[in-house]
């Protein structure tokens, strides 16, 4: 079984400079986590309705 991903918070407003040379940004690290977690919930869901489905079948 996968571990369950916890849904990333956003960054604090002090945390990014906002000077845009920073590589990884702390909002790109932010993008990647919170894609991983939404694909993750996306999936569990799927599971979830294939699960209902045959169960009403």
């Amino acid at each position: 079984m996968t571990e369950l991903l916890e849904k990333p918070s956003q960054p604090a407003d002090d945390d990014c400079c906002g000077g845009g040379a920073c590589n990884p940004c702390v909002w790109d690290h932010f993008y990647a986590e919170r894609k991983k977690w939404r694909l993750q919930q996306v999936e569990i869901q799927a599971k979830a309705k294939v699960k209902t489905d045959k169960e009403t079948s």
